[in-house]
C-alpha cells in the first residue's frame, strides 16, 4: 500500500540560490521517504523578471527529468510600483550565472500563479504546504483572490526578513520583503502559521569551494549545473564574506518546510512588516522582547521565526543535490 504524499507549492524568482531550492526540492521529491509531492510552481519578479524565472524553472525541470510540474506565471510588478529589472550583478543575466541549460519544450500553465495556488490549495484543502522564496506578491494577490486561503493551507514557509541582523538591500531589510513591503505585511498580517526563515541563519549557512567542486564533479546533470552557477554567485559574495562562498537563503527555507532541518531557536513571535515610505520599509520587526525570559507565549502570535539551526546546514544541502 502506497501512503499519500505531502503536496508542496512553490513560489519562487528563479536565481541561483533558488535553483538550488529547486534542485533539493527535487531530490526530496524523488526520495520515497521523504513522502512530499510537488504540484505546482508560480514565478515571481524578483532576481529576475516573473517570465524569465518561469521560464529558467521549465529548464531546470527538464533537466531533472520532472517536466510534468506545472509552472505558472506571476505577478511581474510589486505591488503600487514597478519591476526594477532584477539583479543581474548577484545572478547573472539569465539568472542563473549565465550557464546556459537546454530549453524546455513545455509550456507555462494557463493560469496565473496566484491562481494556480488558489486552485492547489482547494484541491488539497488542510494538506497544501505553501514555500515562497521570492517577493511575496503572488501570495498577497492569491490572498485578494481567495481570502479564505490561509484556512485552506497547511502551512507557509518563507525566506525572507532579518530579526536580529542587519539587511541585505537596505541597513534593516531584506530582498524578498524589501522588494514588496505592501504585499509582505499583507501576508504576515493573515491568519496562517509562518514559518520566516531570515537572514540570520541563511547567511550564517554557507556554501564553500570544496562544496561547489563536488557538484561539479559529481556527473549528474542537475548537480553539475548548480556547481557552475555558484561561480558566479561565489564572486558576487566575495564583497560581502571577503572570500568566495555562497549563502543559502533559499534551499535552506525548502529544507525547513520539508521538516529535514533540526532548529535550536525558532520562537513564535509577532511580526510586523513596515511598509511605510521611511528609511525602515521592508523590515520584519520581530518582537522578540521575550528572548530574556526563554521565549514565552505571545497572544496573537502565528510567526515561527527561524533563529539558530543545531547544526549546518551545507552537508544536508550537499548530499541531497548529489542525488539530484
Amino acid at each position: 500500500m502506497t501512503t499519500a504524499r505531502a503536496p508542496y507549492y512553490l513560489d519562487c524568482d528563479t536565481g541561483i540560490d533558488d535553483a538550488l531550492a529547486i534542485g533539493y526540492l527535487l531530490a526530496a521529491a524523488a526520495d520515497e521517504t521523504a513522502g512530499i509531492e510537488i504540484v505546482g510552481i508560480g514565478s515571481v519578479s524578483g532576481n529576475v523578471s516573473a517570465s524569465v524565472g518561469a521560464y529558467n524553472t521549465l529548464d531546470l525541470l527538464a533537466l531533472a527529468g520532472a517536466a510534468g510540474i506545472p509552472v505558472a506565471i506571476g505577478a511581474h510588478d510589486p505591488q503600487g510600483g514597478s519591476f526594477r529589472g532584477g539583479a543581474p550583478h548577484v545572478h547573472g543575466a539569465n539568472g542563473v550565472g549565465d550557464v546556459e541549460i537546454d530549453k524546455s519544450d513545455v509550456a507555462v500553465s494557463a493560469e496565473s500563479a496566484a491562481e494556480l495556488l488558489v486552485r492547489l490549495a482547494h484541491e488539497h484543502e488542510g494538506e497544501l504546504r505553501v514555500i515562497a522564496i521570492g517577493p511575496l506578491t503572488n501570495i498577497a494577490e492569491a490572498l485578494r483572490l481567495d481570502p479564505e486561503l490561509p484556512g485552506l493551507v497547511k502551512e507557509l514557509t518563507l525566506m525572507g526578513g532579518a530579526a536580529r541582523v542587519p539587511g541585505n538591500i537596505t541597513p534593516v531589510a531584506e530582498a524578498n520583503i524589501a522588494n514588496d513591503a505592501d504585499a509582505a505585511a499583507e501576508v504576515f498580517a493573515a491568519e496562517w502559521f509562518i514559518t520566516m526563515v531570515p537572514l540570520d541563519v541563511t547567511m550564517t549557512n554557507v556554501f564553500l569551494e570544496h562544496h561547489r567542486q563536488t557538484l561539479i564533479d559529481s556527473g549528474r546533470p542537475v548537480a553539475t549545473a548548480l556547481g557552475h552557477m555558484l561561480d558566479y554567485y561565489f564572486e558576487f559574495y566575495v564583497g560581502v564574506y571577503g572570500h568566495r562562498a555562497s549563502a543559502l537563503h533559499d534551499p535552506l527555507a525548502v529544507a525547513i518546510a520539508l521538516g529535514e532541518v533540526a532548529l535550536k531557536t525558532a520562537p513564535v513571535v509577532r511580526v510586523l512588516v513596515d511598509d511605510t515610505a521611511g528609511p525602515g520599509r521592508g523590515q520584519t520587526i520581530c518582537d522578540l522582547r521575550g528572548s530574556y525570559n526563554g521565549f514565552p507565549e505571545q497572544s496573537n502570535a502565528h510567526t515561527r521565526v527561524v533563529l539558530e539551526l543545531e547544526s549546518d546546514f551545507a552537508p544536508v544541502l550537499l548530499a541531497r543535490l548529489l542525488t539530484a
